[in-house]
C-alpha cells in the first residue's frame, strides 16, 4: 500500500458522518487514482483548466468539486466539469452560474461562501448579506449549503466560533450542507457540524506550487 493510500485510510475514521472532498489540486492524476481505487469519489480542484483536464482524463464517476475563488470568465468551463461549486460569493456570480448552467444543460449544486472570520484577505459574503442572495431562486442549479475558510493557525476557540456560526447560519436558512474544515482544522469542523471537509495535504502530502 502506498503512503497516499495509508494516509487516506488513516484519515477516514476521524471524519464521522462528514463527507470527504479530497483536495487534489496540483497533484497528478496518478495520485488521484491511488485513492479512487480505495473508494474515494469526491475530489476538489481550484483552477478551471486543471479541473477540465483532469475531468477528461479520469473516471467518469468522479464527483468534481470546484473549491477555489471563481472568476466570471471561468464560470462556463467550471459549470461544464463540476457537479459542485463551493465558493459562490456574490449574487451576480450566482446569477451568472445559473444562466450558464441553463445554456450548458447542467445542474450543479452550489454552496455560498460566507466570510465568518471577517478577514479582509478572504473572499465570501458578509453574513448579513445572506438573506438577499438566498432570495434569488435559480432555475438551473441549486443552493444546498454554506462554505467558509478559517484563518490559518487560528486557536481552537476561534475555530469553534467560526464553524459554529456557519453551522447556525445554515440551519437558520434551512440548508443541509456545511462545507468547512481543511487539513489543519477539520477535526474541529467535524465536531461543530461539518457535512463536508476539504482535505488535501493530510492525504497527498505537501503541495508544491509552480512559481
Amino acid at each position: 500500500m502506498s503512503v497516499i493510500s495509508e494516509q487516506y485510510r488513516a484519515l477516514l475514521p476521524s471524519l464521522g458522518s462528514a463527507r470527504l472532498v479530497a483536495v487534489s489540486k496540483t497533484f497528478p492524476a496518478a495520485d488521484i487514482l491511488e485513492i479512487y481505487n480505495c473508494g474515494q469519489r469526491s475530489f476538489g480542484e481550484s483552477r478551471a483548466p486543471e479541473l477540465a483536464e483532469k475531468a477528461k482524463a479520469l473516471p467518469a464517476d468522479i464527483e468534481w468539486h470546484f473549491i477555489g475563488h471563481l472568476q466570471a470568465n471561468k464560470v462556463r468551463p467550471v459549470v461544464e466539469a463540476a457537479g459542485w461549486i463551493h465558493a459562490v460569493d456574490s449574487l451576480k456570480l450566482l446569477e451568472r452560474i445559473d444562466r450558464i448552467a441553463g445554456e450548458s444543460g447542467r445542474h450543479p449544486k452550489l454552496l455560498l461562501e460566507v466570510n465568518v472570520s471577517g478577514e479582509e484577505s478572504k473572499f465570501g459574503l458578509r453574513p448579513e448579506l445572506l438573506p438577499e442572495v438566498l432570495a434569488f431562486k435559480p432555475e438551473h442549479c441549486k443552493v444546498v449549503g454554506l462554505m467558509t475558510m478559517a484563518p490559518d493557525g487560528a486557536p481552537e476557540a476561534e475555530l469553534r466560533r467560526i464553524f459554529t456560526t456557519l453551522a447556525g447560519l445554515a440551519k437558520s436558512a434551512g440548508l443541509p450542507e456545511i462545507s468547512m474544515g481543511m487539513s489543519g482544522d477539520y477535526p474541529v469542523a467535524v465536531a461543530c457540524g461539518a457535512t463536508m471537509v476539504r482535505v488535501g495535504s493530510a492525504i497527498f502530502g505537501r503541495r508544491e506550487y509552480l512559481k
